[in-house]
């Protein structure tokens, strides 16, 4: 068996690899790939209009950047990605690359709310640049606004693997050499356990377990078992022996949702890096809100801009002006590092990214617990950057749902894949504790996961056992989308009395950009619009019922999309209709559940719906109500989706 240090450079190197698949994707992009595509992908905006630039409290130059168009296509700018402009000098540009021009101006994403995005720029002479770029809505030759190749993030996950690599004699050295060990045992404090009288017994239990470890502790959460409930539970008894901790995940959206529920426990919160759900709550917690809301905060912002001002006028070889500069630059660290001690020194959760645990302001601290949700999507060396900080680690997530993303297939196939809550699952079993009840689904709506992918260990709460919206509703339910060529067939189906010609074909329509099947994406629609009538309007109007639909590829969820805009009949009830891919509905859940599948053609080909933990992804958002759309003779040629349908027709034959 390799070496803990060969199998950590072998990490290195799977993970140069997945750094030089996705640079060439990128630059590839770049060069062939038009805006328009760009824009329809969500990784561009055109013809954008450039706001006021000003500093922000961490003394950087921002920019406003406003979306004038194609508001309605869901975009994919969030907080700390880079970003890059450029000028479309003709509307050719907008289908090609050959008229465009990229400016020098860079930066990253610092603020995003709607239509509204503020970029901090990595200098500052690049917001005049910005502003010298006329703008005007619709018309070309205006300014945009793509995402770029994050360089930052490996950055920080190769040092991390270098950093663990070269430990010695030290915490990260003796936890390295502990995740990578077998024969080595995690080590345990031994107390009474504590009672926790509103949590069932496996939410208990892994609560104590936590309070008992010393090493490394998994908590391991299935879909609808109270994860979150119970990490929080675990969070706040660990704040009555420790004055602070340190809690991790790899999106911003786990953590702001983390963070959201240990403010509404009543601990107080600093978010590092800003929140991706932008409200009055969640930015009333963020590093920068609360540096800029500290009474010293206008003394320290006039002196910083004292300092750039005396730069700007600056007479070279004078011997004032660095005694002024000096004296200056002085004063504003003091009082930076003032404001910084009694902000940090409120507060107990210190909230953030795994890479934005490298963040400056928190160079030097130290913690004793670290806590990461949803580490089962993290890559290993991401997780290794704040674990460099603190003496125990505890990892929440569930290996069965969605992995990391990797890009490059050798990557992946070499094991890139491999988090580092799966490789603690296989060699610590006993530092691992499993919520056994889930609060989320119908009964026969979690049993063929429950079988499927946790051993038949899950039960449902009694009190949600049944959970239905109608009467004698079949919880789960299979609607074959057939591949008939004559048009105007028939079928025996109420909804599907007239199929159009070429009807269930799957089709491709780019490389990166996936699969749509029109035929589907209709047959979703009228099945939809058939459980609506048979609630009713008032009564989904009254009580809300949300309705998730999903499908596994971005182009059949952009066509659902522009389907739903255009229906009359779902317009009162747009609101409560999300449409998203698999990822995009990670930790989420709805009454109603439609997934479309897709893919339908002669070969039994599924793509990557052979990543049978998406599916199970899938399939456990519905509390009440699961329907499903597939051409049966395609997905049952793989065994699981066999089961899956088996599964399926068996309920409905009770």
């Amino acid at each position: 068996m390799p070496s803990i240090t060969q199998q950590l450079m072998q990490q290195h190197l799977l993970l140069r690899l997945e750094y030089n698949t996705e640079k060439e994707a990128y630059e590839k992009q770049t060069e062939s790939v038009g805006v328009l595509r760009k824009v329809k992908r969500g990784d561009a905006w055109k013809n954008v209009s450039a706001g006021k630039s000003y500093y922000n409290s961490l003394n950087q130059m921002c920019i406003e950047i406003f979306r004038t168009e194609d508001k309605e296509i869901e975009h994919n700018f969030e907080f700390g990605r880079p970003v890059a402009f450029f000028v479309m000098l003709s509307e050719k540009s907008a289908k090609d690359t050959d008229s465009l021009r990229f400016l020098q101006a860079k930066g990253t994403v610092s603020y995003v709310d709607g239509d509204r995005m503020v970029v901090a720029l990595a200098r500052d002479e690049y917001a005049e640049e910005v502003n010298n770029v006329s703008v005007g809505e619709g018309q070309t030759g205006g300014l945009g606004i793509q995402l770029s190749f994050d360089e930052t993030s490996y950055r920080l996950m190769f040092d991390a693997l270098e950093r663990v690599m070269r430990a010695r004699g030290n915490r990260l050295a003796y936890l390295r050499d502990l995740f990578y060990s077998p024969q080595q045992q995690a080590e345990r404090f031994s107390f009474a356990p504590m009672q926790f009288p509103w949590l069932n017994p496996t939410q208990e239990k892994a609560v104590n377990e936590v309070l008992w470890t010393k090493d490394v502790m998994v908590v391991h959460g299935p879909p609808g078992t109270g994860k979150t409930t119970t990490l929080v539970e675990a969070i706040n008894e660990t704040l009555r022996r420790e004055s602070q901790v340190l809690v991790c995940a790899q999106s911003n959206m786990a953590v702001d949702w983390i963070s959201e529920q240990l403010v509404d426990r009543g601990i107080s919160v600093l978010r590092i890096g800003n929140p991706t759900r932008v409200n009055d709550k969640m930015l009333g917690f963020t590093y920068e809100r609360r540096f800029e809301a500290h009474p010293d905060y206008p003394q320290l912002w006039s002196l910083r801009k004292a300092i750039r001002e005396l730069r700007n006028k600056r007479k070279r070889g004078s011997e004032s002006y660095h005694q002024q500069l000096d004296r200056l630059k002085s004063r504003a660290i003091e009082l930076e590092l003032r404001i910084n001690a009694e902000i940090f020194g409120e507060a107990r959760v210190i909230a953030c990214t795994l890479t934005g645990s490298a963040n400056r302001v928190l160079d030097g601290m130290k913690f004793t617990s670290l806590f990461i949700d949803e580490a089962a999507q993290a890559l290993e060396a991401a997780c290794w950057i704040p674990i460099r900080k603190v003496s125990r680690v505890i990892l929440a997530g569930d290996h069965q749902q969605l992995p990391p993303t990797v890009k490059s297939v050798a990557a992946m196939k070499a094991g890139l894949g491999k988090t580092l809550m799966e490789r603690i699952v296989e060699n610590k079993p006993d530092v691992v504790t499993l919520l056994q009840v889930q609060y989320r689904m119908n009964d026969q709506i979690m049993q063929f996961s429950n079988k499927e992918f946790y051993g038949g260990k899950l039960m449902t709460a009694p009190e949600i056992k049944y959970r239905g919206i109608l009467d004698y509703d079949i919880p789960v339910s299979w609607y074959e989308v057939p591949q008939a060529e004559a048009e105007g067939t028939a079928t025996d189906d109420e909804t599907t009395a007239f199929l159009p010609s070429k009807w269930g074909k799957e089709e491709f329509i780019g490389e990166s950009f996936g699969r749509i099947n029109k035929a589907e994406a209709e047959l979703t629609l009228q099945h939809l619009e058939l459980y609506f009538s048979r609630i009713g309007k008032q009564r989904i109007l009254d009580e809300r019922i949300d309705v998730g639909i999903i499908s596994p590829y971005r182009a059949q969820v952009q066509l659902l999309r522009r389907l739903i805009r255009k229906r009359e009949f779902f317009k009162p009830f747009r609101h409560l209709i999300s449409v998203n891919t698999v990822d995009g509905f990670q930790g989420q859940e709805r009454d109603v559940i439609i997934l479309s599948l897709v893919r339908s053609n002669n070969d039994g080909q599924i793509g990557f719906l052979r990543d049978l933990r998406r599916m199970n992804v899938a399939i456990t958002r519905a509390r009440m109500k699961l329907i499903i759309l597939g051409n049966v003779a395609t997905l049952t040629k793989h065994p699981f989706y066999k089961r899956l349908y088996d599964y399926v027709e068996g309920i409905c034959r009770l």
